[in-house]
């Protein structure tokens, strides 16, 4: 079955980085796009950015644009998310999942269990 579980989450003050990982498994990873969502306390899902199956294509938030990157490890079955000068309003559950499609209709399918990413000084 598809399992994904992130890891990286951690406390960093404002303007720091930090890098997030998801471990893939259960599918044929370099297949799928696969994407990050995010969610601030007491806010709904806000979705972060989209990468292809063979990590040619990326896409991005407005909000995280030229300030993170996505990118993909497909012999590892690794996603990546690559966080630069990370703000306050940057915090929140970090979760990755895999997009299905149906018909012409996409959806996330599979999430993983999130990594918490604080940034505060």
């Amino acid at each position: 079955q598809v399992q994904l579980v992130e890891s990286g989450g951690d406390l960093v003050q404002p303007g720091g980085s930090l890098r997030l990982s998801c471990a893939a498994s259960g599918f044929t990873f370099s297949s799928y796009w696969m994407g990050w969502v995010r969610q601030a306390p007491g806010k709904g899902l806000e979705w972060v950015s989209d990468i292809k199956g063979d990590g040619d294509i990326t896409d991005y938030a407005d909000s995280v644009l030229g300030r993170f990157t996505t990118s993909r490890d497909n012999d590892k079955n690794t996603l990546s998310l690559q966080m630069n000068s990370l703000k306050p309003e940057d915090t929140a559950v970090y979760y990755c999942a895999k997009w299905d499609q149906f018909g012409s209709s996409w959806y996330l399918s599979s999430w993983g269990q999130g990594t918490q990413v604080t940034v505060s000084s």
